[in-house]
């Protein structure tokens, strides 16, 4: 990949954890969160599952830091990664929306460290997107904790689409 086109993000620190740029030597624990049924059931399909240590590497080394996915950070928790959280601003006449996307390893659910994480990131959208004036974030129906993390940073549910998808050949 050409090194002008990549994307860099910066680290911001909280207590709990640390959002930094993913590393190729973040694949093995990334891996090792990502290849869950419990969290892949939570993500749109674009997401292996089984989530495979070539799947992570690419991530880690490519993925995450191309301009089609956005501003991406890994979460570290206790000097490994356990997850992911980032923005891809929309295109063309709909540029001014971004949406942001999470997930974190099972065995951290429940602490609010993705209430933490999407906070800071979308504190960090706010003040360095200008041209962002909406960021939202598509949740499964059922997925009650993930609406509970945006609730928790103020966003807004904006409505419920009926039978507007596809999930493990489901639709939903």
């Amino acid at each position: 990949m050409n090194a002008e086109k990549r994307i860099v993000v910066p680290n911001v620190p909280s207590a709990q954890f640390l959002l930094r740029a993913l590393v190729p030597a973040d694949a093995p624990a990334l891996q090792r969160h990502a290849n869950n049924p419990n969290v892949a059931r939570n993500l749109f399909d674009g997401f292996p599952q089984p989530y495979t240590i070539t799947d992570a590497t690419w991530w880690c080394s490519e993925g995450s830091h191309s301009p089609e996915f956005g501003y991406v950070w890994g979460i570290e928790i206790d000097g490994e990664i356990a997850g992911v959280v980032g923005g891809r601003p929309d295109a063309g006449w709909l540029r001014c929306n971004l949406e942001i996307g999470y997930w974190l390893g099972e065995s951290h659910w429940g602490r609010g460290v993705m209430s933490g994480a999407v906070g800071l990131v979308t504190d960090w959208i706010w003040g360095n997107l200008p041209d962002i004036t909406r960021i939202y974030a598509p949740i499964f129906s059922w997925n009650t904790p993930s609406m509970r993390v945006v609730a928790a940073n103020g966003y807004a549910r904006e409505g419920e689409l009926r039978r507007s998808a596809i999930k493990d050949g489901q639709v939903i």
